[in-house]
C-alpha cells in the first residue's frame, strides 16, 4: 500500500541557509507519527512544506501518491481539502465564537443549510470532548486546553484522514497534556485517522507514536519507538535518553517483559 504523507530528498534553502538537504520521509495509513528534533532543525518549515504552503527548493511531496509540489493553487484545493490540521497556538479567529471557526472550513467546501452546517460543526465539538456550552464562546474566553480542542473540531470538519498537529500540547499542564494524548488516540482509532504530530513533549510521544522521525544533521532518521532510542546519532541518543526519558523507556520494557 503506497503511503499516506511520501517525502523523497526535500531541500529547504532560504540565502546561504540550508534547512532540509536530502530529507526523506514516510508515514504508512493508520498511523501516529511523531517528529522531533532541536530548536532550528526546520520542523515548522517541513510541516510548512508538506501542507503546501511553501515550495521546496528540491525534492518532492506527495499525499496520497500526488506530488503537491507540481501542482497549482487550484490542484490543490481538494487535496487540502482531504487533511486537517491544528496549529500550536489554534489559530482560531478571535473575533467568531467556536461553533463559527469550526464551521468555516464548511461553509467553503460544502454546500449545506445553515442547520446542517450547525449541526455538523456541534458534532465535531462534542466529538473532541468540549461541553455544549463551548460552541457559543470565543477563544479568549477558553483554557488552553480548551482553545487546542477547538482547533482540532475545526481541524475534523471535513472528515478528513489525514490530520497534522503542531505541538498539540505545548503550554498544557501534565493532566491536560495527558488528556490530549488520550483524545489523539480515541479520534485516531475511532476515525481510523493518520497522524502527523510535530511535539517536542516526551511524554506524547512515548503514549501515542508509532513511528518517530528525528530531524537531525538536515535529514531524517526515522524508525519504531523502540528501535530510534537506539540509534547511534549523539541528539537522539542525548534526546532520548535524558533523565526524562529514562522512566518513560523503563516502563515501556516493563510492558514488553511483562506481555
Amino acid at each position: 500500500m503506497a503511503p499516506v504523507v511520501e517525502v523523497r530528498g526535500l531541500v529547504n534553502r532560504f540565502g546561504r541557509q540550508v534547512v532540509h538537504d536530502g530529507l526523506d520521509m514516510r508515514v504508512e495509513a493508520d498511523e501516529v507519527f511523531g517528529i522531533v528534533g532541536g530548536s532550528g532543525s526546520g520542523k515548522s518549515v517541513l510541516l510548512r512544506t508538506i501542507l503546501g504552503l511553501q515550495r521546496p527548493s528540491a525534492g518532492t511531496v506527495l499525499i496520497h501518491g500526488k506530488d503537491i509540489t507540481r501542482l497549482s493553487e487550484a490542484e490543490l484545493r481538494p487535496i487540502k481539502a482531504g487533511y486537517g490540521v491544528a496549529f500550536q497556538a489554534g489559530a482560531l479567529y478571535s473575533g467568531l465564537t467556536v461553533l463559527q471557526n469550526v464551521q468555516l472550513p464548511m461553509i467553503e467546501y460544502l454546500a449545506l443549510p445553515a442547520d446542517a452546517l450547525e449541526g455538523l460543526a456541534r458534532l465535531k465539538i462534542r466529538l473532541v470532548g468540549l461541553p455544549e456550552e463551548a460552541a457559543g464562546k470565543y477563544p479568549a474566553e477558553l483554557s488552553g486546553g480548551m482553545v487546542k480542542r477547538a482547533a482540532v473540531a475545526r481541524a475534523l470538519a471535513l472528515d478528513p484522514a489525514l490530520l497534522f498537529l503542531d505541538e498539540p500540547t505545548s503550554g498544557l499542564d501534565p493532566v491536560s497534556a495527558a488528556a490530549f494524548d488520550d483524545l489523539v488516540l480515541y479520534l485516531q482509532q475511532h476515525l481510523r485517522l493518520t497522524i502527523v504530530m510535530i511535539t517536542h513533549d516526551l511524554d506524547s510521544i512515548f503514549r501515542t507514536c508509532n513511528r518517530v522521525g528525528v530531524i537531525v544533521d538536515k535529514r531524517m532518521e526515522s524508525d519504531s519507538l523502540e528501535r530510534i532510542v537506539e540509534h547511534p546519532n549523539p541528539w537522539i541518543q542525548a534526546y532520548f535518553h535524558g533523565e526524562r526519558a529514562r522512566a518513560r523507556l523503563a516502563a515501556i520494557e516493563g510492558a514488553g517483559h511483562g506481555a
